[in-house]
């Protein structure tokens, strides 16, 4: 992590720290300075604990309360660790990046693909199979946690990572996919935000910049996602520009509200296949100085060919210093193409979606168990991996389970394929580190290509 001079500190927390933490030291007022430099010194955790305690009983003349002062102290030092930089690049190959992105509940080695648990859970999956997988974090929806249970009642519970029984690092997206993808319930769209029918009931509802934040802030998610537009595939030139110029516009409205204790905020770069948008977006964007920045609105219908080719822009666009989050792919031969061109985070409900219809994700290609052909087979569904449904079951059985409609099928490939490509970004990152990745590259998407997909 990068460290401050007591100049930058200063003119850190007069930008960012007291507007994040002023709610936190609220009741140490007009002291709370002093925790400020007590922080850019590095002082440790018992100083601030007992600087605390000391204003509480010496200059505010306030009852003595260890347990708070060490609470407060906990939540600020959270927050510094998070803030002295969201993200340290480790190595580089050509375009390909591998690094760290650092939260307050973790640290999060990249290039990493993130499960979808968009209301709270991985569909299936326990909190510490997802672990003993691999996984480093795990993406929740803004959009549907808001309507089914209500952040203020996970507030109330203890925050995201209390209620899902998940430790470690969490992002959220902020619903912007599901408003604008869910065409058929959006109502009307303005410069103050979105009106649509509720997925759940039907009832109009409204999304604004702000409603977006304050959700993601209850949530307590390690990284936010700001609200944005995200435009499908084909659309005229001119809604483009109007998704980029209003994703700027509630960009910079988020950009300075409350987060949670330690939350980065990311904004997300729109544009479509238009590179003169892509780069008016990113323009845009960058200075507003954003812990992390996404490339949203591709892989939403377009063909993959030009959609690499915008990848590789909007990534080039991006500062180096910030990790890049490109939003919604998951197969194979995407994630190795995105990562190729300089994308550091990637997430997508492709694994356990496809586990749910009976495919399993292998270096042979898209396996469909329900197929005639796998009646006998007694071997794994992927030769050497290490996933419990590879370990301990034949593709037979698997194949039995699957078409008896037993849950324990679908949860045998959901684990297999999550591991798939976790292990696959894993071994993406070992050869950016040695400085072998085009050649890892070719071999793999050669041998990812060389049989028929859903055989």
């Amino acid at each position: 992590m990068k460290s401050r001079s007591a100049t930058e500190w200063r003119e850190f927390w007069r930008t960012r720290g007291e507007r994040e933490l002023g709610g936190v030291l609220a009741e140490y007022e007009p002291c709370a300075t002093r925790v400020a430099t007590l922080l850019g010194s590095r002082a440790p955790r018992e100083a601030l604990v007992a600087e605390l305690a000391r204003i509480r009983e010496h200059e505010l003349h306030l009852a003595p309360s260890p347990a708070r002062d060490a609470e407060v102290a906990e939540r600020v030092l959270t927050w510094f660790e998070a803030s002295e930089g969201s993200f340290t690049l480790a190595a580089t190959d050509g375009l390909a990046r591998a690094g760290v992105v650092h939260t307050a509940h973790g640290d999060v080695p990249t290039p990493a693909f993130m499960p979808v648990g968009t209301k709270g859970s991985v569909k299936s999956v326990d909190p510490d199979e997802l672990r003993a997988l691999g996984a480093s974090i795990v993406l929740g929806n803004a959009y549907h946690l808001h309507f089914r249970p209500g952040e203020e009642l996970i507030a109330e519970l203890g925050g995201l990572h209390a209620f899902t029984a998940w430790d470690g690092p969490i992002l959220t997206d902020s619903g912007g996919f599901q408003v604008f993808s869910l065409r058929d319930t959006l109502l009307s769209a303005d410069d103050d935000g979105v009106t649509f029918r509720s997925v759940y009931d039907g009832r109009a509802e409204r999304f604004t910049p702000e409603l977006a934040a304050r959700i993601q802030e209850q949530l307590g998610s390690d990284i936010a996602m700001c609200l944005d537009i995200c435009a499908p595939a084909g659309v005229t030139r001119d809604d483009l520009e109007l998704a980029v110029r209003r994703t700027t516009q509630w960009a910079e409205r988020q950009r300075d509200l409350p987060r949670a204790p330690g939350q980065l905020r990311f904004a997300i770069t729109q544009g479509g296949l238009d590179p003169e948008l892509r780069t008016r977006s990113s323009e845009e964007l960058v200075p507003l100085g954003f812990d992390g920045y996404a490339i949203g609105g591709l892989s939403v219908g377009e063909e993959r060919a030009p959609m690499f080719e915008a990848t590789a822009l909007a990534a080039s666009l991006l500062p180096a210093e910030k990790p890049r989050y490109f939003m919604g792919i998951g197969d194979p031969e995407g994630v190795i193409e995105v990562i190729a061109r300089g994308v550091d985070m990637f997430d997508c409900v492709l694994p356990t979606r496809t586990a749910r219809t009976g495919s399993a994700l292998t270096w042979e290609g898209r396996l469909n168990l329900r197929n005639a052909r796998f009646a006998r087979d007694a071997g794994p569904l992927d030769e050497g991996c290490p996933c419990p449904a590879c370990t301990r079951f034949t593709r037979a059985y698997i194949r039995h389970l699957v078409n008896q409609q037993e849950i324990l099928g679908l949860r045998l490939l959901s684990l297999h394929n999550l591991r798939f490509l976790i292990d696959l970004v894993a071994a993406a990152r070992r050869a950016i580190e040695r400085g072998g990745f085009e050649t890892w590259r070719a071999d793999a998407l050669s041998r990812l290509t060389r049989q028929p997909l859903e055989r």
